[in-house]
């Protein structure tokens, strides 16, 4: 489970996350969305500590994440930046053993060459395991990344933009392969994700959040409201059922505040 509380997080007078408190329970797929400096990426790296709040408290799996030792955190929370830039030249096989630092401290053992192989293995990488990042697609790089969470052997994956720079093909692919995480390994996966609509396919909860706040939280169902869409996002938005799939539309792009 994942809690916080009163978190905010502030760059000198400009507040710029709460105070927002919740729990995430464990198992499934848990989506932050929101329109652009909504908090959603902040408060991801916040539970990942990548990033200190100015104040409140967060905890993973029972840890304190301020200050639970970083390898037994390492070992509860595997986290996805946004941005991987790497300035070193690896092969798509050590990027992934990468994920395996906390447990073998960087002399990898039998047990986690089998955990690096399982990982390539789920994400469809076999085959380029031997091919440098530089090598391969944009789909196949971001796939590499998350291959390295996996193999890292956690109970809660926090991905930030995991479509980032993906098509439209390679987003469903990347986001069937999220949803296998938590149904087929029993990971708890908090993504933050842009397209409400992708959010609404593949989650079971959604958090919404805007202008450094939780505005909504709930089940795609019912998040995926016109009422609660346009306070999320502040646009007039349609949602129809395609099929059993609920589907958001926004009408032209005009903000609630300009229509009459």
């Amino acid at each position: 489970m994942i809690t916080f509380t009163d978190v905010t997080k502030s760059y000198g007078a400009t507040r710029v996350l709460g105070p927002v408190s919740g729990t995430i329970p464990d198992g499934g797929v848990t989506s932050l969305v929101g329109p652009n400096g909504a908090g959603k990426s902040t408060l991801l790296m916040i539970l990942g500590r990548l990033l200190d709040p100015t104040t409140g408290s967060a905890t993973v799996g029972g840890l304190d994440v301020a200050t639970a030792p970083r390898r037994d955190l390492a070992r509860t929370l595997a986290i996805l930046r946004q941005d991987n830039h790497l300035t070193a030249r690896l092969r798509v096989e050590d990027l992934v053993a990468f994920g395996r630092f906390p447990h073998s401290g960087g002399r990898l053992t039998p047990e986690d060459t089998d955990h690096v192989d399982r990982a390539l293995e789920f994400l469809d990488l076999l085959p380029y395991r031997r091919r440098f990042l530089d090598q391969l697609s944009g789909g196949q790089r971001q796939r590499a990344f998350v291959a390295m969470t996996i193999a890292q052997d956690t109970d809660h994956l926090l991905l930030d933009e995991p479509l980032n720079n993906l098509d439209m093909a390679h987003a469903a692919s990347m986001m069937r392969l999220v949803r296998r995480a938590a149904d087929e390994l029993g990971k708890t996966v908090v993504m933050v994700v842009h397209d409400i609509n992708v959010a609404a396919a593949y989650s079971d909860r959604i958090v919404a959040l805007r202008d450094g706040r939780i505005v909504a939280d709930g089940t795609p169902a019912q998040i995926m409201d016109p009422t609660v869409l346009g306070d999320v996002f502040g646009l007039r938005i349609a949602v129809h059922d395609l099929d059993g799939d609920l589907v958001a539309l926004h009408h032209t792009g005009v903000p609630l505040s300009a229509v009459s």
